[in-house]
């Protein structure tokens, strides 16, 4: 779990607010309070590492439509309902949205607790994802456009021979192209390979 990470709390209630600041802090994780969806909005920027702790009523926009306000947005940070007015429909339409947990108030600490990490854990994730993503990405804008389709046969399991037939060129330019493709991409092995092409959502 990332150090950076950070609990963000939106809920109206002052007394709420600092009860889950103190408890979140009792544990060494950092943690920002807001009164309303609004107030997070203007002070929160997306790429910040950490979980979202939201109440279900308040003034003005609601913790569901700020969730799928930042679900519409693609802004992924894991979000926590946590509510005194839960309902079935209400914990159907925030699990559709993609929430970690539903929690009612009064809330079991521990149980609280767990959700966090469960979120921040969900976030690390996610961002580590992205990173490779991105890695992979870099690596791919440097491959010619045949070493690029290369690297999809080659993936996709065809042999030399048969990606050679294919493109009309010899099994030993193929060879040289895919040794290219390994060095280009830092692949160590071909299941490497195929890893960094699923992540890139590349081929069939």
């Amino acid at each position: 779990m990332t150090t950076q990470a950070t609990v963000f709390v939106v809920d109206d209630d002052q007394a709420i607010r600092s009860s889950l600041q103190w408890l979140i802090e009792s544990v060494g994780l950092q943690v920002e309070t807001y009164s309303t969806a609004d107030e997070f909005m203007q002070r929160y920027y997306p790429g910040r590492a950490g979980c979202l702790l939201l109440d279900v009523r308040m003034p003005g926009m609601s913790g569901l439509e700020l969730q799928e306000y930042l679900v519409e947005k693609q802004i992924r940070i894991p979000v926590i309902i946590i509510t005194g007015h839960g309902d079935v429909p209400m914990a159907v339409r925030a699990m559709k949205s993609g929430a970690v947990d539903f929690i009612e108030k009064p809330f079991n600490d521990e149980l609280l607790l767990e959700s966090i990490r469960k979120a921040l854990a969900v976030d690390e994730k996610q961002r580590e994802l992205q990173s490779q993503r991105a890695r992979v990405a870099a690596r791919l804008a440097h491959l010619t456009p045949r070493e690029h389709e290369v690297m999809v046969m080659v993936t996709e399991g065809r042999s030399n021979k048969e990606i050679a037939t294919d493109l009309g060129v010899s099994a030993k330019t193929v060879e040289a192209h895919r040794a290219r493709v390994m060095e280009k991409m830092e692949a160590g092995s071909l299941a490497e390979l195929v890893r960094m092409v699923l992540a890139a959502g590349i081929g069939s």
